[in-house]
């Protein structure tokens, strides 16, 4: 895929109403009321040596570095631990002398995508002072740029095999194009676990252990069984239909697309099925994710049981930072629940043209590579990153804990589930048809469609999006 495929892309460009990674629409309005209270830099083993080669670097490099993103979450995770990095105000900021100016554009209705697709366009006959330099993708849309001229390779920013060693597999695989080049990398892994309340666990299963509660969700059946008992007792299992969509979703067998043709996998009507069982029993709601309803289960009044989602859930959308809350209170725990399986994710990209080539490197092998760095991330900000040796080290820390998870150290469940990622089967139109599939199984799960009428309006909305498709 060339700059003319991006413009084909563009053009058919979708319409992105969930949130795909971390901090992406839900971010947009959460991780602004969770700001990081941490000024400190991470020390390195010379920070001032560290800050000194910046400033001689940025003496090289152009004078300004546009960073494109749709949220701050990249922003407040340099500003807290890459050495040399200095706030400005809300959208500016300088490494040495080179001014950073972010270009935050939300994810509602793809407006981030449109945005940055615009100026990676107008790239060539941009001045140079406002040719993107850096960019930021989610994993439900970073093929349509990493198949682009536009991402440069990351060995062209003369980072090394031997540099990314330590990061965890399937993180590249998302970042790789169609002829095996790297071209992006991201600091966080994301593999997929599930919340549920200790308090509902101890009311209706007698304990809140882990273990014992991993037990009433080991697979679909047991899952679905409990939903009977949690309703029983005045709870639903979950928040919505939607919730354990991304649990499916993550394994299937097949992709979206075959041969130009869209494709509903096995499993994702499985999750249809599922869900729709759900809903008639009254065990779990249609609401659309990241809505007022949707949240209202993080706080005991919601009578929610569990959430599916990796680190950046309890981060950045649980209101663990709201009085009140279940998180505010530690009241949730983490077990793998019924499958593994990952959500989401940033990446980090280099914009081809880019004259801040020395710079985006440093940022990368900082914020990626460094294992200290990326253990006081763990730390500070409760992610989960991507570095193995670092992440099988805390999972035995037994001085690491999640306040938001009542002192447990869930990194033990989070590196078994990430170990088993199969990313075999993205593709370039998974959030186009992720998101027209939920919407029209919304109308199937509320009975004002039969289930064939559903499929037919996702497969209409999907060839409207994306013409060049076929059903």
């Amino acid at each position: 895929m060339k700059k003319k495929a991006l413009s084909t892309l563009l053009a058919v460009s979708m319409v992105a109403g969930m949130v795909t990674g971390c901090g992406s629409q839900t971010a947009d309005t959460a991780t602004t009321d969770k700001a990081t209270e941490t000024t400190e830099v991470v020390a390195t083993a010379d920070t001032t040596a560290t800050e000194a080669a910046v400033t001689e670097t940025s003496a090289e490099e152009g004078k300004v570095l546009n960073v494109y993103c749709w949220n701050d979450e990249f922003q407040r995770r340099l500003k807290a631990h890459y050495p040399g990095y200095t706030e400005v105000d809300a959208t500016h900021g300088k490494i040495g002398d080179i001014e950073v100016v972010w270009n935050m554009t939300p994810n509602t209705d793809n407006a981030y995508q449109n945005n940055l697709d615009e100026a990676l366009l107008g790239q060539e006959s941009a001045a140079t002072d406002s040719k993107v330099d850096l960019f930021l993708v989610e994993a439900d849309y970073a093929l349509k740029y990493v198949d682009s001229d536009y991402a440069m390779p990351i060995a062209d920013l003369g980072i090394t095999d031997a540099d990314t060693a330590n990061q965890y597999q399937y993180t590249k695989d998302i970042v790789t194009d169609s002829n095996g080049v790297l071209k992006g990398l991201s600091w966080q892994g994301c593999p997929g676990v599930m919340f549920y309340s200790r308090e509902i666990a101890k009311e209706v299963f007698g304990t809140d252990d882990p273990a014992e509660v991993q037990k009433k969700v080991c697979d679909w059946d047991t899952y679905r069984a409990t939903a009977d008992e949690l309703k029983a007792a005045g709870y639903q299992i979950a928040s919505s239909a939607n919730d354990s969509y991304r649990v499916f979703s993550n394994n299937v067998s097949s992709k979206w697309v075959v041969d130009g043709k869209i494709n509903i996998d096995e499993n994702i009507m499985k999750w249809v099925e599922m869900s729709k069982e759900l809903v008639d029993a009254g065990e779990v709601a249609t609401h659309d994710m990241w809505g007022d309803d949707w949240s209202k289960g993080f706080y005991p009044e919601g009578k929610v049981f569990s959430y599916f989602g990796p680190a950046w859930l309890i981060n950045f959308c649980m209101a663990a930072d709201q009085e009140g809350s279940i998180g505010n209170q530690g009241g949730w725990a983490a077990t793998e629940g019924p499958q593994g399986f990952f959500w989401g994710g940033t990446w980090i990209c280099a914009a081809a043209g880019t004259d801040n080539v020395a710079t985006i490197k440093d940022i990368m092998l900082k914020l990626t590579c460094d294992e200290e760095i990326m253990k006081s991330i763990v730390v500070e900000d409760d992610d989960f990153v991507n570095n193995k040796p670092a992440m099988d080290a805390m999972a035995q820390d037994t001085s690491y804990s999640s306040k938001v998870l009542g002192g447990q150290n869930p990194l033990g469940i989070y590196c078994a589930g990430v170990e088993n990622l199969d990313l075999s089967n993205l593709s370039a139109y998974d959030l186009g048809c992720t998101e027209e599939f939920q919407r029209a199984m919304k109308n199937y799960f509320e009975g004002n469609a039969t289930l064939e009428e559903a499929k037919e309006l996702f497969y209409k909305a999907v060839v409207e999006k994306y013409p060049e498709l076929t059903y």
